[in-house]
């Protein structure tokens, strides 16, 4: 079995103890990413919508560094803190996915880092 972290300056630095991802040979954890801005470490200005949108770029960026792409992305795990903007996820992902779309779990919680509205992690498949 083989483990690398992976790291890239196009998605926020980690805050904690832990990596942007972790690839166990084919299978890549993605840690879960809040809106920030990779450059500031600030929040994105604007709505629930720009919010998912900076969260699925860090994503993306994540996921390619460590050589695949938001296509490769098997099982995604959304949190929000008012599943009422569950309808804005599904609209935004829409537009960043395609069939078959990943599996997905969608969960509210009372609160997120820095008064983010959304986190998403995920786990990819490298082809």
């Amino acid at each position: 079995m083989s483990r690398r972290a992976i790291h890239t300056d196009g998605a926020p630095e980690a805050i904690g103890t832990y990596s942007q991802a972790l690839a166990v040979d084919r299978t890549v954890y993605l840690s879960g990413q809040i809106p920030l801005d990779p450059e500031s470490m600030e929040i994105v200005a604007g709505d629930t919508r720009a919010q998912v949108e900076q969260v699925l770029a860090n994503l993306e960026a994540v996921a390619a560094a460590a050589g695949g792409s938001l296509g490769d992305i098997a099982k995604l795990t959304v949190y929000l803190t008012d599943l009422g903007d569950f309808t804005t996820v599904n609209e935004v992902m829409a537009e960043h996915f395609e069939e078959p779309y990943p599996a997905r779990a969608a969960v509210e919680v009372a609160a997120l880092p820095r008064g983010a509205r959304v986190e998403i992690d995920a786990v990819l498949v490298l082809r």
